[in-house]
């Protein structure tokens, strides 16, 4: 697992836990269920982690948008404003689908 958490990667680890869990119940195999059971725990706390930074970096483009809007509106600067306000839609997306 990278120091990053990914989505990606944890609906990877979250799907294939669930198929060696399956794969050992029905062999009767314990070893590959166990191990598919903490495959499918740990893609599924990636998963949380990757949602959780997500929504705080959704946060931060949020906040910082609208102070550089708010910025540009004050200082009449329509280029400031506007980049601005695209940075606080980036932000509203990220925290969106986080």
């Amino acid at each position: 697992m990278s120091s990053e958490p990914s989505k990606m990667n944890a609906n990877y680890d979250s799907t294939m836990g669930s198929v060696k869990e399956q794969a050992g119940n029905l062999l009767g195999n314990e070893s590959l269920k166990h191990s598919g059971t903490q495959q499918h725990a740990s893609g599924e706390a990636e998963k949380k982690a990757a949602t959780a930074k997500q929504y705080g970096e959704g946060a931060v483009d949020n906040v910082a948008g609208k102070a550089q809007n708010i910025g540009g509106a004050v200082t009449g600067d329509k280029s400031k404003q506007a980049e601005g306000a695209a940075r606080e839609n980036k932000g509203d997306t990220k925290r969106e689908f986080a």
